[in-house]
């Protein structure tokens, strides 16, 4: 089965194979997370929150970190995915996991805390009440515990050597993203939206970035475009020839110029601690 469900925070297509995109993207970019847990010291026995966890690829990456002694908590508001996840994370061996049903939207506390870490990567993005959601998980933060935040910034999207065909889908995507309410620079505007959710100043930022060859990359820009299509078709941000065209187009390029250099979107990430007052740390 098939939906689009931009009304319930998510932009995209919820399907199996967008399911399959979700998973591959977050290994994409599980270094990228490792860094920064590194950076804010998680460590074993840890409770930990996943915002908008999805399919629980970073369900497995925290569980990992905080061992047997800590527990992981996985929020979304895809209930049914968020089931499988937690199965298939009990079957793995980790059975610190659990998925609650919940949208992060909604205007009552994030269940289930407070939480040592509060983490969320790509979910402001979707969402247009993004300090709402913000402040609500900064509330669910303990005293002394972390929030981490990872979003994209789809700005720096590019090709060399020039590609008419990832231009096309470069522009489809962003344009529906930005039909749909997202804001497909988050990243780049984290640190203002902590200040206006009233979490403050981050305490660390960071930037990842990858660079790859199209042959590879080639398969999530087009997974990405097919899960947007829908929402794009509705709001005539393309047509069906012309994505077809699109699509075909981008496969030929990557037959033909398999090495051409890919650069994704960047990944932001800011982090702040939260005094063990429940205030604004002390100045250091």
């Amino acid at each position: 089965m098939t939906t689009t469900l931009s009304q319930q925070g998510y932009s995209l297509q919820r399907s199996a194979l967008e399911y399959e995109r979700l998973r591959a993207q977050a290994r994409m970019w599980e270094s990228a997370a490792e860094a920064v847990l590194d950076r804010v010291g998680l460590r074993p026995g840890a409770t930990c929150l996943d915002a908008g966890c999805g399919p629980g690829e970073t369900m497995r990456l925290l569980a990992g970190r905080v061992g047997p002694h800590g527990a992981v908590t996985g929020i979304d508001v895809d209930a049914a995915l968020g089931a499988v996840a937690e199965r298939s994370l009990h079957a793995e061996g980790c059975p610190q996991v659990r998925f609650l049903a919940a949208d992060v939207s909604a205007d009552e506390p994030v269940p289930g805390g407070p939480y040592d870490l509060v983490y969320a990567r790509l979910l402001l993005f979707h969402l247009p009440q993004r300090v709402a959601v913000l402040a609500r998980l900064w509330d669910a933060v303990a005293p002394g515990g972390y929030l981490v935040v990872q979003d994209y910034d789809l700005g720096p999207i590019d090709i060399v050597p020039p590609l008419a065909s990832v231009d096309e889908v470069s522009r489809v995507i962003s344009e529906t993203f930005l039909a749909l309410g997202c804001d497909i620079r988050a990243g780049f505007h984290l640190s203002r939206l902590f200040g206006e959710a009233g979490v403050g100043a981050p305490d660390g930022t960071d930037v990842a970035g990858r660079i790859e060859p199209l042959v590879t990359g080639q398969r999530i820009l087009s997974a990405t475009f097919s899960s947007v299509l829908p929402a794009a078709l509705a709001r005539g941000v393309t047509g069906e020839a012309a994505a077809d065209a699109t699509l075909a187009e981008l496969a030929r390029d990557a037959d033909r110029l398999p090495d051409a250099s890919l650069f994704w979107p960047l990944m932001l990430s800011a982090w702040k601690r939260k005094d063990v007052s429940g205030g604004e740390p002390a100045a250091r």
